[in-house]
C-alpha cells in the first residue's frame, strides 16, 4: 500500500479523494448565459459562465443588480429542468414582473423573506445541510446589504440609540458557515450588496457588509451606470461590469452590457468595443464598421451602421471563430500558468 492509500484510507472525511479523480474539480458545473460579455464577466471566457460559490453584485440603487442575478437564475433553471430557485428577500423591491421578464416559472423559486441577518444564517444553513450534491439549486440573496442584525432590532425596539458592533461579526459569520456547502454540494450563490464611498481626497466605492462576504467571494462585481440617449431622451442605461475580485477574470477588467427600456439586455453588448480592439472589426470610415475575413485578414467589402451590428447575423461568424475566442481568454481570462517562473526563467532574469 503506497503512502497516498495509506492516508486516504487512515482519513476520517468520506470525500477525500486522490486531487487527479477529485469530483470538485473534475465535475465543477458552468452554466452559460445567453449573453456572451456576461459569460466573459463571470469566467473569462465566451464558453464558460457562472460557477458554484458566491458570485455578487455591488451597486448604488437602481443599478440593474437584481436583473443581472435573475439573469443568472433564468440560465441555471433553463439548463436544468428540475432546478429551483431559493430568493432571499430582504428589500421586498422586486415586482414579480421581473420573474415573468426573464421567462421565470415562479412555480420554481421559493420566495423567503427575512428581517434580520441571523434569519437568513440559521435558514440558509438548514437548507444546506439537507441538500445532497447533484440536487439543482440556485439561490439569490437580495440583498446582504439590507439586512439588519437581530441586536440591531431588539435596540430599536428597547429605544436604544446605539452602534451596532456585531453586524460585521455575523456577516462574516454567515458566509464563513455557508462558503464550504457551496463548493461541496456544487451550488451557485448569487448575492445582491450595496456601494458607499469612502471618504478622502481620492473616493472610491466600497463593498458593504464588512470583509465576510469580500473574502468568500469568487467574483465580485460593482456595477457603474451611464445613460443611454436619443437626443434629449432617456432610452435605457450603459452598464459596467467592474470585475472588483474574480478567481478566474484579470481584476479591474470593465464588461460593458446595454439594457433598453423597449428591448432589455442587449445580448451582443461590448462585443463590438473588443472586437475593434482584436482587429476582427474595423472602421473603414467614420460611423460605418466592416468584418475582417479570418481566415485571410483581409477587410470585407460589405459595411453596416452601429445598429446592424448588434444581431446574430453580424456577430455568428465571430462568435464560433476559435481566434476570437482565444483573444477573449488572452484579454481577460486569468492565466495562472504564468504566475509561476520556472528555474531557468529565474536564472536568465
Amino acid at each position: 500500500m503506497s503512502l497516498l492509500d495509506k492516508i486516504k484510507k487512515n482519513s476520517t472525511i468520506d470525500q477525500s479523494s486522490v486531487l487527479s479523480k477529485s469530483k470538485f474539480f473534475s465535475e465543477k458545473d458552468m452554466i452559460q448565459t445567453y449573453v456572451p460579455m456576461m459569460n466573459v464577466a463571470l469566467s473569462g471566457s465566451l464558453e464558460g459562465g457562472l460557477t458554484p460559490g458566491v458570485t455578487m453584485f455591488a451597486g448604488p440603487s437602481k443599478h440593474f443588480k437584481t436583473a443581472f442575478s435573475l439573469l443568472l437564475a433564468k440560465s441555471y433553471l433553463e439548463k436544468y429542468e428540475d432546478a429551483v430557485l431559493l430568493f432571499y428577500d430582504s428589500e421586498f423591491g422586486t415586482p414579480i414582473s421581473y420573474f415573468d421578464t426573464f421567462e421565470i416559472d415562479k412555480e420554481r423559486v421559493l420566495h423567503t423573506p427575512l428581517t434580520d441577518i441571523e434569519q437568513l444564517k440559521f435558514d440558509l444553513m438548514a437548507q444546506l445541510t439537507n441538500l445532497e450534491r447533484g440536487e439543482k439549486l440556485i439561490i439569490i440573496i437580495d440583498s446582504i446589504g439590507n439586512l439588519a442584525s437581530k441586536k440591531e432590532v431588539e435596540d430599536a425596539l428597547d429605544q436604544k440609540a446605539v452602534a451596532d458592533m456585531t453586524r460585521a461579526k455575523q456577516v462574516k459569520s454567515l458566509f464563513r458557515m455557508i462558503t464550504p456547502h457551496l463548493t461541496l454540494k456544487d451550488i451557485p450563490l448569487v448575492v445582491v450588496n450595496h456601494t458607499y464611498k469612502e471618504i478622502g481626497m481620492f473616493p472610491k466605492d466600497i463593498v458593504g457588509g464588512g470583509t465576510g462576504s469580500y473574502y468568500s467571494a469568487d467574483n465580485i462585481f460593482i456595477i457603474g451606470r451611464q445613460q443611454e440617449k436619443e437626443g434629449t431622451e432617456i432610452v435605457g442605461y450603459n452598464f459596467i461590469i467592474n470585475v472588483e475580485k474574480s478567481r478566474y477574470v484579470k481584476e479591474k477588467s470593465k464588461i460593458p452590457v446595454t439594457v433598453s427600456f423597449e428591448g432589455g439586455i442587449n445580448k451582443f453588448s461590448g462585443l463590438l468595443e473588443v472586437a475593434i480592439e482584436g482587429g476582427f472589426v474595423v472602421k473603414p470610415s467614420n460611423g460605418w464598421y466592416s468584418k475582417v475575413d479570418l481566415e485571410t485578414g483581409e477587410v470585407l467589402k460589405e459595411k453596416v451602421r452601429i445598429a446592424d451590428t448588434q444581431n446574430a447575423k453580424f456577430w455568428t461568424s465571430i462568435l464560433e471563430s476559435d481566434k476570437f475566442k482565444q483573444y477573449i481568454k488572452q484579454r481577460y481570462e486569468v492565466a495562472y500558468g504564468s504566475i509561476l517562473e520556472t528555474e531557468e526563467e529565474t536564472e536568465e532574469a
